[in-house]
């Protein structure tokens, strides 16, 4: 039988199982987990090609004895066989020792002429995806069998083409992890440095202040904390611009009905298009021109601070200047900052990280979880404040290590565009391989 991928091309295709066996997990009893000890590997550890044991289940280490055959190795390509069907991952030497468990399939190499990395790829693919989304269908939760798994086709090719497919999709992954790496360690970079420049500040020549424990004559302590001499603290309320609607959550009720959102238009946001430090500009609610001019004042301004008061509450992100005209919703706070004052974007960093901002918000909801945002609670937050100039040195720092991250995941995109695209065409033979005979020697 051939699948619907294979059809109309002269390649032979056969089915896993030909040359591979998919072994389904052991069923531990949950009598027998232990707070730590040898992780167990459920669906819920596999996460985008890497084990995740951030809710990780333990047994102890007698069980690599009783359950052996599930002891997993480092190379192992486990796929998920309930519920997210195209999920995967592959087993490192620091997830040993582990085993592995129910409704999660490990792939196990038969004939040492395949290559077990090629047929790995093709169930990373998005050909298998929708091959095990079809076979999971009709259920609450899709569940996929070792068997069908086995039936799955892949193109049969010389061991010489799938090995070099094998070393160029690698290589592209390589340098996706050493992106996705370096996008870490910027981010670690950033993390410390924007808390040394929201409690150290700059000088006049763009260094970092000495510590307090350095030079405690340079600082002062306030209600928030320690700062540097030379900066002050303001209440949020008093940072806002002198305009009308400075501050500012809707429509409600009746203003803007849902039959009243149109298919195109004027954006509306929602909590979906903020995320902490990132407006995300997709959108799915809109609202005609003229309901747009009947609710002006909820109207967002480039630079305005937004941060969630439902759902998510407290992340908070800057309305970019591209964004033109958009409205805002009940969700969310809207905050026009007066920026002969302020840098908008280091208060927006300041809301979605500072702890005395966190101690806050958890003060006034007397320690409890917090469901919503008040605006008195905003208003009468304190905030630091250095001077304009100083403000912008920060603000440029930021600015500095911000377009670097950005740089690389703009480059992170394009290399998983690249994967997505290649490794479709070189697995169905759109794009060919050619092997020469020094690497013919080789393999």
């Amino acid at each position: 039988m051939r699948f619907w991928w294979s059809w109309d091309m002269n390649d032979e295709y056969i089915p896993i199982n030909t040359c591979f066996d998919v072994q389904s997990g052991f069923a531990f009893p949950s009598t027998s987990f232990v707070e730590s000890g040898i992780p167990i590997v459920r669906m819920s550890d596999l996460k985008v090609g890497k084990l995740r044991f951030e809710n990780a289940k333990y047994v102890s280490e007698s069980w690599l004895h009783i359950a052996s055959p599930f002891i997993l190795k480092c190379g192992d390509f486990l796929l998920g066989m309930s519920g997210s069907l195209s999920n995967y991952a592959v087993v490192t030497e620091d997830d040993e020792p582990a085993l592995l468990n129910q409704r999660v399939g490990r792939l196990k190499q038969r004939d040492k002429n395949a290559d077990y990395e090629y047929v790995c790829y093709w169930l990373k693919s998005s050909v298998y995806a929708r091959y095990a989304d079809i076979q999971g269908e009709g259920a609450a939760q899709k569940n996929i069998s070792s068997k069908q798994i086995g039936q799955f086709q892949y193109r049969d090719i010389s061991p010489e083409k799938q090995k070099k497919i094998s070393l160029i999709l690698n290589s592209i992954e390589f340098a996706i992890e050493k992106t996705e790496a370096l996008i870490h360690k910027y981010q670690q970079i950033k993390a410390g440095l924007m808390h040394d420049l929201f409690t150290r500040g700059l000088t006049t020549d763009g260094k970092l202040r000495p510590s307090r424990e350095q030079a405690p004559e340079l600082y002062q302590e306030t209600s928030i904390g320690w700062i540097p001499w030379e900066w002050e603290t303001e209440q949020l309320a008093n940072l806002l611009a002198p305009v009308a609607n400075n501050i500012r959550s809707g429509p409600f009720g009746s203003a803007l009905l849902k039959a009243e959102l149109v298919e195109e238009g004027i954006p509306f946001l929602g909590i979906d298009n903020i995320h902490v430090e990132k407006f995300v500009s997709v959108f799915r609610r809109f609202v005609s021109k003229r309901k747009f001019s009947e609710l002006g004042k909820y109207a967002v301004r480039p630079r305005d601070v937004v941060i969630t008061i439902m759902g998510t509450v407290g992340r908070c992100a800057v309305v970019p200047n591209y964004l033109g005209n958009a409205l805002s919703s009940k969700h969310l706070w809207t905050m026009t900052f007066n920026q002969e004052k302020v840098v908008p974007e280091l208060r927006c960093r300041q809301l979605n990280y500072a702890e005395w901002v966190k101690a806050w918000f958890r003060k006034q909801t007397q320690g409890g979880i917090m469901d919503a945002i008040q605006s008195k609670t905003l208003k009468t937050l304190w905030l630091p404040i250095p001077p304009q100039h100083e403000q912008k040195r920060i603000f440029n720092r930021y600015n500095a290590i911000s377009s670097r991250i950005q740089n690389e995941r703009d480059n992170l995109g394009k290399l998983k565009k690249q994967k997505s695209g290649l490794m479709h065409d070189l697995l169905t033979g759109k794009v060919l391989v050619t092997i020469d005979q020094a690497e013919t020697a080789h393999v």
